[in-house]
C-alpha cells in the first residue's frame, strides 16, 4: 500500500501558513529565552531586509519594529507552506524537517545577501551560526510536526 494525501492546494498552502506561524511563535520563544542567558540583542536585519524590497528610505532600529515584525512572521508563515508542500508530496518525518532547516536558512540569507543588509553566514562569528542555527532548527521542526499531523488528517492508502 502507498500513502497518498487527498488534499488541495489552497489547504495545503493554509495549513502551511498555520504550521509556519505556530513554528514562529516556538522560535520566537527560543530567541526570547537565549537572549536572557547570552544578553544578545534583537536582530533588526528582517527590518532593514524588508526596508530594502521595499525601497522605503532606511530608519534606525528604533523605527522599524512593525516592519521587523512584519519581515520575521512573514517569512515564517510563508516558509511553512513549503513545508507543507513538502508533506503534501510525502516527505514527513524528522528527516524532512531536517531537510527543510536549510530551506529556512536558504529564505534568509538569500533574501539579506541580495538586499546586500547581511553578510555571508561564513563571515560571523562561530557562536552566531550555532545560534541561527538552533533557533532555525527549532522553527522547522515545530513546523514540521504541525504540518504532518495536518497532512495525517487527509491520508488514503491504495
Amino acid at each position: 500500500m502507498k500513502r497518498v494525501y487527498r488534499i488541495s492546494l489552497f489547504d495545503t498552502v493554509s495549513n502551511g501558513f498555520i504550521a509556519g506561524a505556530i513554528g514562529m511563535v516556538a522560535m520566537t520563544l527560543g530567541e526570547k529565552v537565549e537572549q536572557a542567558f547570552t544578553g544578545r540583542p534583537n536582530s533588526f536585519v528582517p527590518a532593514h531586509t524588508l526596508e530594502r524590497i521595499l525601497g522605503l528610505p532606511h530608519k534606525p532600529d528604533t523605527d522599524r519594529l512593525m516592519l521587523n515584525h512584519v519581515m520575521h512572521y512573514g517569512q515564517g508563515i510563508v516558509g511553512g507552506s513549503i513545508r507543507s508542500l513538502m508533506a503534501s508530496y510525502g516527505l514527513v518525518g524528522p528527516f524532512s524537517s531536517f531537510m527543510f532547516v536549510f530551506v529556512r536558512l536558504a529564505i534568509d540569507q538569500t533574501l539579506e545577501n541580495l538586499t546586500g543588509v547581511g553578510a555571508p553566514p561564513w563571515t560571523w562569528p562561530y557562536n552566531e551560526q550555532i545560534i541561527d542555527i538552533v533557533h532555525k532548527m527549532i522553527y522547522a521542526f515545530v513546523t514540521g510536526a504541525v504540518t504532518d499531523y495536518f497532512m495525517t488528517r487527509h491520508l488514503k492508502l491504495e
